[in-house]
């Protein structure tokens, strides 16, 4: 296997506690760190002051701004913010997703130290999900709030938490308490705005991220100036080709959201590179946006989630030209968020092969909102998908281990969090006795004897339970194996059996494929009882039960929902992942029926 791009060897010093415990450090040293975002800004408009910065559609092509333009207007919206009395105390709401404006204010808002506060635009736009706008809102009291569009976005910014707050809009339409995008653009002479730039630290909060809220309300991330330029250092670092040659994507992931919009924003920003804002999406009716973005301009990385790559897959198999496009300077593919399926991983070793007889760097990483995020990251070259890699330079990470040397991960650094937004008792119960932040994943070495080879995820410590017999199932990575075992039938799954004689699993089914295969019966309670569908899960839990050994991992029962997941509900988060507490929940009757054996709808092995 060839793979075109440099990469910092991995290096991993351990250290056992005589408590058991185990320490793991990089033995690489965490190269210099500048103190704000805006040191970068500074750094490439002066030294590349020409290049493409930020990029949105724009028609047939792009409205795009330089890092000379970006730094102007960021320094005049940041005199605006500050003529209106904005401060470290007065949050900013940004209500609508990734664009040229929202990156413009996040920028200026950092350059002068007003946090902003990004919450997923689905909170704003869908009806029943304003409990969760609400929410932020009343946590993090903004004075000013930024939407794209007023009209678009008026049922929100009528929402009476939101009275009295200073209303932003780049489309301000016919709402006259909203004023203009480009009001901000005209600066205020008044303002000294170097020193107010001088005033900001790495202590400094930059933005308060809110966690996804899968087993509680969210929280509010203080996440400083510190957190986002160390981190950067710490990629690019793993990552030195970074620093060789200006990175460039073409990219939809969420700004809302700690993997778009700080890790990836923040390593164009970092290393002078571009980004071409994707307003397409790895779902129907809007991937084909995607596509059409790539056709205009390719990126030298890809991030993405495991279904918009394997969408892309699927796209590039059809299309030469593309293809030839989108590997000719591609360095790296990056996928986060679940782990890739090895088919997809492969298929797009073998596609890099045939084009240009090379493979870009393929790994991923992990990491929280809480770490900025990057902690661990696989930066060798590897031939298979699930290895998140070994601590990052300048964080430790301390591993609980079992009898099972399943490990639970507890963290420590400088690119760490230290406080929820106006929450100490949750703050403090967040780490541990020694200051590690406790983050309830759990994770496996690939090779105990060899420590440089890294770590795998291996689940959530809150998602294991208990059956009746004592046994321990291991329900995260259970889950992973289940959805590989029922593709493309189900969309995501709950694995059930806390307090039970056997392990269940409740399936959201992937309706646009059983229709397709012929699986159209529901009944009247929510759930499918097609006899072919129940035949063919039947078969491939047979399957896989030859394949296993032991209680914990046998799945005996399945029951299909016809009903999708709910975002209103809370039964899904804005990233995508299930509420499983609230899955269960919320239906309770067919939880139930799961473990009935003369229920027709319920497959039993």
């Amino acid at each position: 296997m060839t793979v075109t791009t440099g990469f910092q060897p991995h290096s991993v010093l351990k250290e056992k506690q005589p408590d058991g415990t185990i320490l793991l450090r990089s033995n690489h040293k965490l190269g210099d760190v500048v103190d704000r975002t805006g040191d970068w800004l500074h750094r490439w408009s002066n030294d590349a002051p020409d290049r493409v910065f930020l990029a949105e559609r724009s028609g047939a092509g792009w409205r795009q701004e330089s890092y000379a333009s970006t730094l102007q207007k960021v320094r005049a919206i940041a005199a605006s913010l500050l003529g209106r009395g904005m401060g470290q105390d007065t949050p900013i709401l940004i209500m609508s997703g990734n664009g040229l404006d929202h990156g413009l204010l996040s920028l200026a808002a950092q350059y002068v130290g007003v946090p902003t506060v990004p919450v997923a635009e689905q909170y704003s736009l869908i009806h029943g999900a304003h409990g969760r706008l609400r929410h932020a809102i009343e946590l993090v009291r903004p004075k000013m709030a930024y939407v794209i569009d007023a009209d678009h976005y008026a049922e929100a910014l009528a929402l009476d938490a939101l009275q009295g707050v200073d209303v932003i809009a780049s489309r301000p339409g016919h709402n006259t308490r909203v004023s203009s995008f480009a009001s901000l653009l005209r600066g205020d002479a008044s303002v000294d705005i170097d020193t107010a730039f001088a005033k900001v630290t790495p202590d400094t909060v930059a933005k308060i991220l809110m966690t996804s809220g899968s087993t509680s309300n969210p929280k509010g991330v203080e996440t400083t100036q510190r957190m986002m330029c160390v981190n950067q250092t710490q990629i690019a670092d793993a990552l030195p080709f970074l620093r060789q040659k200006p990175p460039r994507v073409v990219d939809w992931l969420p700004w809302n959201h700690v993997f778009g919009g700080s890790h990836n924003f923040n390593m164009m920003l970092a290393n002078g590179g571009s980004f071409y804002i994707d307003d397409g999406k790895p779902v129907k009716g809007l991937f084909e946006r995607t596509i059409e973005n790539l056709s205009l301009v390719t990126g030298s990385l890809c991030f993405n989630v495991p279904v918009g790559f394997s969408m892309l897959l699927d796209a590039l198999q059809k299309d030469e030209s593309l293809r030839q496009r989108f590997f000719d300077d591609l360095d790296m593919i990056f996928y986060a968020g679940a782990s890739l399926p090895q088919d997809i991983w492969q298929g797009f070793e073998k596609m890099a092969m045939e084009v240009k007889g090379e493979i870009p760097l393929m790994t991923s990483s992990w990491g929280m909102t809480e770490t900025a995020p990057a902690c661990l990251m696989q930066h060798e070259p590897i031939d298979r998908a699930g290895v998140v890699g070994v601590p990052l330079n300048g964080v430790t990470v301390k591993l609980l281990p079992d009898a099972d040397l399943r490990c639970e991960v507890r963290v420590s650094g400088p690119s760490i969090f230290e406080n929820y937004f106006n929450d100490p008792d949750k703050t403090a119960s967040a780490f541990d006795e020694d200051g590690y932040l406790i983050t309830g994943d759990a994770m496996v070495f690939v090779d105990k004897d060899d420590i440089d080879k890294g770590m795998k995820f291996d689940g959530r410590i809150s998602e294991d339970f208990k059956l009746l017999t004592g046994t321990w199932v291991r329900a995260g990575q259970l889950r992973l194996d289940m959805l590989a075992c029922l593709a493309p039938l189900a969309s995501d799954l709950v694995i059930t059996g806390a307090d039970r004689e056997q392990i269940g699993v409740m399936i959201f089914a992937n309706k646009a494929e059983l229709e397709r295969e012929g699986f159209s019966l529901e009944d009247d309670k929510g759930a499918y009882r097609c006899a072919l569908l129940q035949g063919e899960i039947h078969r491939r839990l047979v399957e896989r039960s030859r394949e296993i050994a032991g209680s914990s991992s046998l799945i005996s029962r399945a029951i299909v929902l016809s009903e999708p997941a709910s975002l209103p509900e809370g039964e899904m988060t804005a990233k995508g992942n299930l509420n499983y507490r609230k899955v269960l929940t919320r239906r309770a009757e067919l939880f139930q029926r799961l473990y009935d054996d003369a229920d027709p709808a319920v497959t039993i092995l």
